[in-house]
């Protein structure tokens, strides 16, 4: 069972889709990362390069949304980008005034050159998103590290929005 499905359960969802946006410059992690959050059977086994988009679905009994972005925490030459890509979701008129739970995952902690999630939450500038929640998890999606610590996250706010 994977993670998805185990937020699903533990939240008692089964009706309606929550949806939630993973989002991040190419090459951070998110297939990976999406691939770890699906049941084991469901996951690939060889993880190639998007070109485009894909959409994974688990069942809710709410509407609501999220969103995930993930920052390759190795690339600190694209952290300028990664929060340019920040502001502009940020400010978009669909996300400005709603407050929806913000999950960072600063991945590729097991590589060498990777700064600490305190670090990139200080290059993001986490700290003046003020009108969202937001929580960041230093992670290995290879190895899935980290990922439960994000989702278990995501499950309190998306329980706090139902109660």
């Amino acid at each position: 069972m994977g993670l998805l499905d185990r937020l699903s359960r533990l939240l008692g969802l089964k009706k309606k889709e929550v949806h939630v946006l993973c989002l991040g410059l190419d090459n951070s992690g998110k297939t990976t990362i999406i691939n770890k959050l699906k049941p084991s059977n469901a996951q690939s086994q060889d993880i190639v390069p998007t070109i485009g988009f894909s959409i994974e679905k688990f069942k809710s009994s709410r509407d609501g949304q999220a969103i995930i972005f993930v920052i390759d925490s190795s690339d600190r030459l694209r952290m300028v980008v990664a929060k340019e890509e920040l502001d502009t979701l940020l400010n978009h008129p669909d996300i400005k005034h709603r407050r929806i739970p913000i999950l960072f995952f600063a991945n590729k902690m097991d590589l060498r050159d990777a700064v600490t999630s305190v670090k990139v939450s200080q290059l993001l500038c986490l700290e003046n998103i003020k009108d969202k929640p937001w929580h960041i998890c230093a992670s290995d999606a290879i190895k899935g590290e980290g990922l439960q610590e994000g989702v278990d996250w995501l499950q309190d706010q998306i329980q706090a929005v139902k109660t």
